[in-house]
C-alpha cells in the first residue's frame, strides 16, 4: 500500500472509493471556483501541457479517468479534436456538472460521461488510443490496481498522459507551499465549499503521493514503457507521459 491510499477524507473506517465519491459530490457545486482560485490560474497552463504531450500521435478515441467536472475532457476535445472522448468519474454530482458544460459547449457528438469505478472498470480492453488523468489519480484506493486497469483498455501502442500536484521539495517552496496547503488552502475551501476536511484531504494526499522518479518506477512496474516525468513551477504539478506495449 502507497501512503495516500490510507488517507481518507472522513473517517479512518470506511472504504477510501465511499468516502471520495462523497467528499466530490459534496463539493462539485463550488470545485472549478476553488480549483483554479487556489492555483491562481496557473494550472490551466499545466493542463495544456499535458495535453500537447499527445499532439503527435494524433489519438481519436480518447479516456479521461477521473474526469470530475469535465474542465481537461472539454480542453482535450478542443485541442485534439478526436472523433470520441469518454470521461468517467465516481462522483455523480462532478459529472452532472460536466454534462452540462458539455452541452453548453454543443460536444455532446464527441464527449460522453460515465459513472465508472476507475478500479473496476467495464470497458473492453484495447478500447482507446490515449487515456488522460489530470489531478485524479492521487484518490485512487488502489493506485497499482488503478494502472492495470488503465494499461487493460489501452490499445497496444496506445499513450497514458497523467498530471498530478506534487509537494515541492527545496528550499523555499517546500516551507511556502506547507503554509499555503495546510493553513490557506483549508480555510478557503470551508468558507466557499463549507467542507473543511475535505480540502484538508486533498493536500494531504499531495505530499504523500509518490512522485517523480518513483512513480516513474510505478508505471514501469505497472507494465508501461517509454515512461517519463516532467515537472512545472518549482515542482507544484507534475507531467508523467508513458505508453503500453505494442
Amino acid at each position: 500500500m502507497y501512503e495516500q491510499e490510507a488517507i481518507k477524507p472522513y473517517a479512518a473506517e470506511g472504504r477510501k472509493e465511499e468516502q471520495v465519491e462523497q467528499m466530490f459530490d459534496r463539493i462539485a457545486p463550488t470545485y472549478d471556483l476553488l480549483n483554479h482560485g487556489l492555483s491562481l490560474g496557473i494550472d490551466r497552463r499545466w493542463r495544456r501541457a499535458a495535453i500537447r504531450s499527445l499532439i503527435p500521435f494524433k489519438p481519436r478515441r480518447i479516456l479521461d479517468v477521473a474526469t470530475g467536472t469535465g474542465d481537461f475532457a472539454l480542453l482535450t476535445a478542443r485541442m485534439l479534436r478526436p472523433e470520441s472522448l469518454m470521461g468517467i468519474d465516481l462522483s455523480e454530482g462532478m459529472l452532472g456538472v460536466a454534462r452540462k458544460k458539455v452541452a453548453e459547449a454543443g460536444l455532446q457528438s464527441v464527449i460522453t460521461f460515465k459513472k465508472e469505478d476507475c478500479l473496476h472498470m467495464t470497458l473492453q480492453d484495447d478500447s482507446f488510443d490515449a487515456l488522460t488523468v489530470a489531478y485524479g489519480i492521487r484518490n485512487f484506493a488502489d493506485l497499482d490496481a488503478g494502472l492495470r486497469e488503465m494499461l487493460r483498455v489501452l490499445r497496444p501502442g496506445g499513450r497514458l498522459v497523467i498530471v498530478e500536484l506534487t509537494a515541492p521539495r527545496r528550499f523555499p517552496m517546500r516551507q511556502l507551499f506547507w503554509l499555503y496547503s495546510h493553513l490557506w488552502m483549508p480555510l478557503v475551501g470551508k468558507l466557499i465549499s463549507r467542507d473543511k476536511k475535505a480540502y484538508r484531504y486533498l493536500p494531504a494526499t499531495m505530499e504523500a503521493f509518490p512522485q517523480g522518479e518513483r512513480m516513474q518506477e510505478i508505471l514501469k512496474q505497472a507494465g508501461f514503457t517509454n515512461v517519463s516525468f516532467k515537472r512545472f513551477t518549482f515542482g507544484l504539478s507534475t507531467l508523467y507521459t508513458a505508453a503500453k506495449p505494442s
